[in-house]
């Protein structure tokens, strides 16, 4: 499977961050127009700057002219992020993750959460903020986890049910519907969550931290 890095104009994690997923097989770093300035400050090298090149700071694009390569793409009916996304599916990347998504822009990030479920059927998408590691499922699901591990699970409309076994509290054929009903911080009982979701995709959350440290990511 081909993997990369899209790193978005928001927040960035720690550099270690960058190292981890570079060891276990995201060779690839695209940088999402103004995600650019994070990579100079963190020392990496993009293979790909991507957007419409509007945020990327000039001392930045100077600094990457001859580095990386540079691909400017003015169309506005997508964001810098999709930009990239498209770039990422026509050379056949299969899972992404998703770095620099929330930050100070309420709307880009809720965008970016979005784009998670948009491109879902096409191309896997992780995001990773802060502390946090997102991803979306459908159908059959096992989890490896540890017990007391902080789960969240989050739907988006009425028809997609969830049921599961393994959470302290139990999901039984529930709709988590947003907006109505959510399943913030639940909690695994042992070394094995399964899920069952039908009619839709549903968004688990789960702390990227203490995943590393039990080796489950």
């Amino acid at each position: 499977m081909k993997k990369c890095i899209i790193l978005a104009n928001g927040t960035p994690p720690p550099k270690n961050v960058f190292n981890y997923l570079y060891k276990v097989g995201y060779e690839t770093l695209i940088c999402a127009d103004g995600g650019a300035n994070s990579a100079v400050k963190y020392e990496l090298l993009p293979d790909y700057i991507i957007g419409d090149l509007d945020s990327i700071k000039p001392e930045t694009y100077d600094y990457y002219f001859d580095r990386a390569k540079i691909i400017q793409i003015k169309r506005q009916n997508d964001t810098d992020v999709e930009k990239c996304l498209k770039f990422a599916m026509k050379h056949k990347f299969t899972e992404v993750v998703l770095l620099g998504a929330t930050g100070n822009r309420l709307d880009h990030s809720i965008c970016n959460l979005g784009i998670v479920l948009k491109f879902y059927d096409t191309i896997k998408i992780s995001i990773i903020h802060e502390e946090s590691i997102l991803k979306p499922y459908t159908g059959t699901v096992s989890l490896k986890t540890f017990p007391g591990e902080t789960i969240s699970l989050y739907g988006f409309d009425g028809k997609t049910k969830i049921t599961s076994t393994g959470l302290k509290y139990k999901l039984t054929d529930s709709a988590l519907h947003f907006g109505k009903k959510e399943s913030t911080s639940n909690v695994a009982k042992g070394e094995l969550v399964t899920l069952k979701i039908k009619n839709g995709v549903a968004f688990v959350v789960r702390n990227f931290n203490l995943l590393k440290k039990n080796g489950l990511v």
